[in-house]
């Protein structure tokens, strides 16, 4: 997925296996939570929230659906690297008729807008090395006026053979074949992700365990 010579066909194939992993694993309640605890600390104000690395939009049209439903007022924005996820995601809103902001925006490539309560990042973190994971967590934590809540995979044996199993019963496409158990085996433990969290600023930052195989990493602003 991060191969930028990738074939079209093959990117959409991959975006639309990677929509049905999410659906199945229910990436979206594990960042809700906070989320709507928050919101019930604002009634009557719309939240905002900027989900980072958004690939095709999974995340914000899961998390407007759980808003409608719950009568939470949220204003939702997505962002990522790839324009082609971009205008995937714009297509796929469009054709729910939620009212979404996708643009592009590569998350390494410097300071990640403001003006935002919630800053998300899902199933993303576990893509980058040590040092880039700690710059994000750092600007992720600047960025954020309220909150941050991360979504991603714990490395372990169990969680690398559900990823290879779960791959290949909901997908057809050979490049979540191969990216879902080697992201497992790039992924951090969830005492590593502490210790990042730590490092980067982002004190007293809740780390558990979600299903399947997930952490949840949820901080809080002073």
């Amino acid at each position: 997925m991060d191969d930028p010579q990738l074939e079209p066909q093959q990117h959409l194939h991959a975006l639309q296996g990677l929509a049905r992993i999410n659906r199945w694993s229910r990436s979206a309640r594990i960042v809700w939570e906070p989320i709507r605890a928050l919101a019930r600390e604002h009634p009557g104000r719309p939240l905002r929230l900027l989900d980072l690395a958004t690939g095709a939009g999974d995340l914000p049209l899961a998390l407007w659906r759980l808003a409608g439903r719950h009568e939470v007022s949220l204003q939702i924005d997505g962002c990522d690297g790839s324009p082609y996820a971009v205008a995937y995601a714009r297509q796929r809103a469009a054709q729910a008729g939620a009212s979404l902001g996708f643009f592009v925006f590569d998350v390494s490539a410097g300071p990640i807008p403001d003006g935002y309560d919630v800053v998300t990042a899902s199933l993303f973190l576990h893509h980058l090395d040590d040092a880039p994971a700690l710059a994000l967590l750092a600007r992720m934590a600047r960025a954020a006026g309220q909150l941050v809540v991360i979504n991603d995979l714990e490395r372990s044996r169990r969680g690398w053979l559900l990823a290879r199993a779960a791959t290949r019963a909901l997908t057809r496409s050979r490049v979540v074949h191969a990216d879902g158990p080697a992201s497992v085996r790039s992924a951090y433990t969830m005492q590593e992700l502490s210790r990042m969290a730590e490092q980067a600023g982002l004190h007293g930052a809740r780390i558990s365990r979600r299903w399947p195989c997930r952490m949840q990493l949820s901080w809080r602003k002073p």
